[in-house]
């Protein structure tokens, strides 16, 4: 167990109900928050958080670790030529060595940028290796192993048989759920409607209901790929997915950028969440989501940077503040105000991974997954809007300190879990590899 930690006189930007403001102490004893207020006596180790912001840590539904080696290697491509010309065959020519280095890269990118827990969709195969990588850094996540048993132009290594995928994923699930005091998740992901048959997600929804496990797929992320789910099953995505079970509060849906106003009410009435990712869709030409009408409907709309092969960065602030920006172009300036996207970096997160108890906000009994923020520098002062500083002007860089769990991962600007040198030199060696595998993959 941690020794108790103290926080010790910064400005507590706490995102509970009331949206409470102050300069004071926040205690962590074990993983969780004990006592907040001022004048709290050292019993363990102490941060100085004299002109520093506490906030808790940002919480991204949708990311792809095993991505991350990807980055610069697929730009300027449309959804599925992404896939099928790129991206498929770097998956399928991932090995166990290759998808370790690739997460622990993404994982000390989202710790280096405040992001202390995650929702990730991996690939087919080597699962586990994001998982460990996940366990050694003291990263917080929710993954699960992509599902993929049917479409055009997959690779071999990616196309599944139906009961092998389904099998595999709950092997997957006994292995990895709940371990490291419950930091570790794991989630079905079935890759999205064009890439699983009807008798595999079916089964996913049955057993998603049966053990309580959150689902994590894509929809309606580009309008070609609406078109060939239409042409299969003469439905629209979220009919669909609504008419095999994978809707309600259990689903996470990445994108959700094309949908008609009978698709953003059975949303609406299912309670299903949705990923939101500005800076992928704008890369790839997807187009702009409807979120300030998701909002005004009460869906739940949350923030992630997607993978480093259709964003090349996995930074909350960026996508705090496009996702911000778009819909003001859209809607108006008084759209999605700053205090809209800082909750939808943090507490909306937590909400839709089913952790709004435990992370999101920073409260006794909650656990202690915080970040310190340094915004004495040029580009965030002066600062009379707190909340507007933190999501139109800071960056990764202003992230000083961040905990997980009560664990200091991050400390004065160095990773404490993961050596950064061996990260960034496994990375580069083990993208060289794969990228010269791949080439015999390629379309």
């Amino acid at each position: 167990m941690n020794q108790p930690l103290l926080i010790k006189g910064a400005t507590v930007v706490t995102l509970d109900a009331q949206n409470s403001i102050f300069q004071g102490d926040v205690l962590i004893d074990g993983i969780r928050i004990s006592r907040i207020g001022s004048g709290e006596k050292a019993t363990g180790h102490v941060i100085d958080g004299r002109g520093r912001l506490l906030l808790p840590g940002f919480v991204q539904t949708h990311v792809h670790l095993c991505q991350t080696l990807f980055r610069g290697s697929a730009d300027d491509l449309a959804l599925i030529d992404w896939l099928k010309k790129r991206v498929w065959p770097m998956e399928a020519a991932h090995t166990l060595e290759s998808i370790h280095a690739s997460a622990q890269l993404g994982i000390a990118e989202l710790i280096r940028g405040g992001t202390t827990c995650a929702l990730t969709m991996e690939t087919v195969n080597h699962t586990d290796g994001v998982f460990h990588a996940i366990e050694e850094s003291g990263f917080r996540a929710t993954a699960g192993k992509c599902m993929m048993d049917k479409g055009e132009g997959v690779p071999d290594a990616l196309l599944e048989e139906t009961r092998a995928s389904i099998a595999e994923s709950q092997v997957l699930l006994d292995r990895w759920h709940g371990r490291a005091r419950g930091r570790i998740r794991y989630a079905f992901a079935p890759r999205f409607a064009v890439s699983c048959t009807r008798e595999l997600l079916e089964e996913v929804a049955g057993l998603s209901a049966l053990r309580g496990i959150m689902v994590h797929s894509h929809a309606s992320e580009n309008r070609e790929e609406i078109r060939l789910v239409e042409r299969e099953t003469g439905e629209r995505n979220i009919l669909y997915l609504n008419d095999l079970g994978l809707t309600g509060p259990g689903v996470v849906l990445a994108h959700c950028v094309h949908l008609d106003d009978a698709e953003l009410d059975i949303l609406r009435r299912t309670g299903t969440h949705v990923a939101h990712c500005p800076s992928s869709n704008l890369k790839l030409a997807s187009g702009f989501a409807r979120v300030a009408e998701m909002l005004e409907l009460g869906i739940s709309v949350s923030l992630g940077a997607d993978g480093a092969a259709c964003n090349n960065r996995l930074d909350m602030f960026t996508e705090m503040r496009t996702a911000a920006l778009i819909q003001k172009a859209l809607r108006g300036p008084e759209t999605l105000p700053a205090l809209t996207a800082l909750r939808m970096a943090t507490t909306t997160g937590a909400r839709a991974l089913g952790l709004a108890d435990e992370i999101g906000s920073i409260e006794v009994g909650k656990r202690a997954d915080l970040i310190l923020l340094d915004l004495n520098r040029v580009h965030a002062t002066p600062a009379p809007n707190l909340i507007s500083t933190i999501v139109y002007s800071a960056g990764p860089a202003d992230v000083e300190t961040v905990i997980i769990d009560g664990q200091v991962v991050m400390r004065d600007r160095q990773l404490t879990t993961l050596n950064e040198r061996q990260v960034i030199a496994s990375a580069s060696e083990q993208a060289a590899l794969l990228t010269a595998r791949a080439s015999t993959l390629s379309c």
